[in-house]
């Protein structure tokens, strides 16, 4: 058997350590702690089957992202007194709102947990992991202790001597802390777009252009700080690659915002919204992999899964773009081109987006590949 499941998730702020909360609910029948389930019916996309059971079973709304975070598998005990293995696919949600009432809420408990406290209130041991893979703060908390200059010694195998050489030379710039803060402003845009995409509010549009902004300003500070330091923790090229291309990201964004303003878009397609939902959860494993740049070797593991990751979602955002111009195409193309032209400019910008994110990936993996 296979089954389809939400892992609702929120970030308590935005800083690029903030913690990530877990919502869990109990089961009807034991009531052990689990994550919103079920089997998906055949008329719905797997993705959205898991976010109408996180909306039944836990009263949440959010987008959800099409590309599952990965599977566990659990004993099922069947009222015929079979027992089955079932394998159940989970899905993130981003949970934007929490019903007061719900279809569920008098047969289950919600709850939300940290995520130590989650993986640890689950009894399936693939899912305890799953949980634990989510967002990782043991890594950040060891990358903001590392040294970038005791971790040049270590890499180039050089003695005491030398590192305190090192500390003689130029300062090496806050690259990291730029790094950190682009990849937050990335995902307070991402944030926006995704709320935009789902309710229409249009005050979204300006918050995401005033990140946009934000994000100017750090890359101009980041190149100015590439000309003026003598000793730099990665290439300088590598350095202006990666931020670039977590600037290019946000800057498509503003031109997705800017198109949906620009022709008054105000619905917005089902493909448009599994798009939105790759884009925030790409922001936040962006976000996540900024502060394990500090400590490349030791981090180097937890890197490419993030960016593996990555590149697997990219490719789904091309299968859901090709579906979504198909299906514009079929219904609008013969009798309102000009709606369909519309929906064409904004399935472009949202497909750039995650090409933006791939080529972060890309960057990450080259860093990765050079210094662990």
């Amino acid at each position: 058997m296979r089954q389809i499941a939400a892992l609702p998730y929120r970030t308590e702020g935005l800083a690029i350590d903030a913690p990530v909360s877990i919502l869990l609910v109990t089961s009807r029948e034991s009531g052990r702690w689990v994550i919103p389930k079920g089997n998906p019916p055949p008329h719905l996309a797997a993705h959205n089957a898991a976010s109408l059971e996180a909306e039944e079973e836990a009263g949440v709304r959010g987008l959800v992202c099409p590309t599952p975070l990965g599977s566990y598998r659990y004993r099922k005990k069947r009222s015929n007194g079979a027992s089955l293995m079932v394998d159940v696919d989970v899905f993130p949600l981003s949970v934007s709102a929490e019903l007061v009432s719900w279809k569920e809420e008098s047969q289950r408990e919600r709850r939300w947990f940290t995520l130590a406290e989650a993986a640890d209130a689950v009894d399936e041991p693939d899912l305890r992991d799953l949980i634990r893979s989510f967002g990782q703060s043991e890594f950040r908390a060891a990358t903001q202790r590392s040294n970038i200059l005791t971790a040049v010694a270590q890499k180039s195998k050089v003695n005491h001597m030398f590192a305190w050489f090192q500390r003689l030379l130029p300062k090496t710039g806050n690259f990291f802390e730029m790094f950190e803060a682009h990849a937050v402003t990335v995902a307070a845009g991402a944030d926006a777009l995704a709320r935009l995409v789902q309710d229409g509010n249009r005050d979204h549009i300006r918050e995401v252009i005033e990140r946009e902004h934000d994000a100017d300003e750090i890359i101009r500070q980041m190149l100015r700080t590439v000309r003026e330091t003598f000793l730099t923790p990665f290439d300088r090229s590598a350095i202006t690659a990666l931020i670039g291309a977590m600037d290019d990201a946000i800057d498509e964004m503003q031109a997705t915002v800017l198109a949906i303003d620009l022709y008054e878009v105000t619905g917005f397609e089902q493909e448009m919204k599994d798009m939105a939902a790759i884009v925030i959860d790409a922001a936040r494993l962006t976000a996540e992999a900024m502060p394990l740049l500090r400590d490349v070797g030791r981090n180097g593991k937890r890197l490419h899964e993030l960016t593996e990751r990555l590149v697997r979602m990219e490719s789904h955002a091309d299968e859901i773009h090709r579906a979504g111009l198909k299906r514009a195409f079929k219904e609008l193309g013969p009798t309102d081109p000009l709606k369909f032209s519309v929906q064409r400019e904004v399935y472009k910008h949202l497909e750039r987006i995650v090409d933006a994110f791939e080529d972060v990936a890309n960057e990450i993996d080259g860093i990765v590949i050079d210094h662990s």
